[in-house]
């Protein structure tokens, strides 16, 4: 109860906020808009100029552009990224851009349009400018747009006081870093040490002797999923990125792993609910509109496969019309089914925890998990379904076509996302309609056939 207070609390103390920042915007008054954002987090402000509308970002962004820098663009949702981008002055924009590691500019210029990028690229100092444009050129989705390019390197014979001492004298060191990574003289990374243990450590111990168990290189063309895979797999915080001659190019740090992860579970549930993977409350009605409508109208086509095997038994609904009335309990009982078995079964996927060597394992406990639920839900519909009606044939059709009906979900919900992902299609794409799609017409199959069967 009080956690849920606290909530509240806190919603009203937003709403509250964002109130008086549009007031501060409409009164024009640049001042007291400082006063209200100088105190926010730049994810905070991020979140304001998503949450509001066109209208009032561009004018909160007119009075206000002077103090935008790089890390509250970095963290602006993409789809009003370009939007927030155009608003802004050119220098600004250049000056926010000069703030920002190689790897945040590189994750703002895929998302922009050429002359957009162009306008970026040329405010960027000759050296950052070289290393953007290089990382840009590996593939989309790739480590080579992930990593960072500032690194903080030591050759591998450097002792602990070496390594201190060049760290006390270098005139540029990455905001953030967690390992200073150990090179050979062909700048092939062969170790990293972190910076805690080399501040622990005596200045006359050897680098070598202190280096991390957790050491692995990634190849600058593996996919980010991947790359977010291993990140969470083995617990890692940074890791050396290497070209395609084992050369240390960068290196990917902890935070955008897993802003990959993030961004990979959130376009799983939008593909699941079928509204797109990049759908945003930012979104206009007509972009929101173009996103859902072809998962409607495929819908459309599979809800009219439903109708068609209902209107083959048209005889046996007129002969007996309380099937009309019982057909949705099969069907929709099977549909939640279904998906409670595709979510376990895509979120297994996404995490590799479900491969062809565990696949007849998990299959068959869904198997059993589903004849299981469907003798207890079969029991209790059969059962209301004699004491209501007082037929207890209706009864026993209820609980076949239960039994049938969860088997059914339980087996579609991990066989389709199977299916596509051995196809190399991402299984949240379409499973979603797919599974649907099985219960409903089988769950009408089976319970209208068994009644046609048992019933007349």
């Amino acid at each position: 109860m009080a956690e849920d207070l606290a909530l509240m609390d806190e919603d009203q103390v937003h709403a509250d906020r964002v109130a008086a920042i549009l007031q501060a915007v409409d009164a024009n008054d640049a001042t007291r808009l400082t006063e209200l954002l100088e105190p926010l987090h730049a994810a905070d402000i991020a979140d304001l100029l998503e949450q509001i509308g066109a209208g009032d970002r561009r004018a909160l962004l007119g009075l206000w552009s002077g103090e935008v820098d790089g890390e509250i663009l970095s963290e602006i949702d993409e789809s009003i990224r370009e939007e927030v981008i155009e608003s802004l002055p050119r220098e600004v924009v250049a000056e926010a851009m000069r703030e920002l590691d190689s790897d945040d500019v590189v994750d703002i210029l895929e998302d922009l349009d050429p002359p957009q990028q162009g306008l970026i690229l040329d405010a960027l100092e000759d050296a950052d400018r070289v290393a953007v444009e290089a990382a840009l050129a590996f593939p989309e989705d790739s480590a080579g747009r992930l990593m960072q390019r500032e690194v903080v390197v030591a050759p591998e014979h450097w002792t602990v006081g070496e390594a201190i001492d060049y760290l006390r004298q270098a005139e540029h060191l990455p905001d953030q870093f967690y390992h200073v990574i150990l090179t050979d003289p062909r700048m092939k990374p062969t170790g990293y040490v972190t910076l805690g243990r080399l501040l622990s450590s005596r200045r006359d111990m050897r680098l070598k002797e202190i280096l991390e168990d957790s050491f692995r290189t990634v190849p600058a063309t593996e996919t980010e999923a991947d790359v977010a895979y291993m990140f969470n797999q083995y617990h890692l915080i940074s890791t050396p990125v290497v070209d395609a001659n084992g050369r240390l190019v960068g290196v990917i740090t902890i935070d955008d792993a897993m802003n990959v992860l993030d961004e990979e579970h959130e376009q799983d549930m939008l593909r699941l609910a079928g509204v797109g993977d990049d759908s945003s409350l930012s979104d206009g009605a007509f972009a929101t509109a173009r996103q859902r409508l072809p998962w409607l109208v495929v819908n459309l086509f599979t809800a009219s496969i439903s109708a068609f095997v209902i209107s083959r038994f048209e005889s046996t609904i007129a002969s007996l019309v309380t099937l009309a009335a019982l057909m949705p309990i099969v069907a929709s009982t099977g549909g939640i089914a279904g998906t409670q078995s595709l979510a376990v079964a895509v979120r297994a996927l996404a995490t590799r925890s479900l491969t062809s060597a565990n696949a007849k394992r998990v299959v068959l406990r869904e198997l059993v998990g589903g004849l299981l639920n469907g003798v207890g839900l079969a029991v209790i519909l059969g059962l209301g379904g004699f004491l209501i009606f007082g037929d207890w044939k209706l009864g026993l059709v209820l609980g076949m076509a239960m039994i049938t009906n969860q088997l059914v979900a339980a087996l579609g919900g991990v066989l389709v996302p199977l299916g596509l992902h051995r196809l190399k299609l991402d299984p949240a794409l379409a499973s979603g309609t797919f599974v649907t799609t099985l219960t409903d017409v089988l769950g009408y199959l089976a319970f209208l056939g068994l009644a046609s069967l048992v019933l007349l």
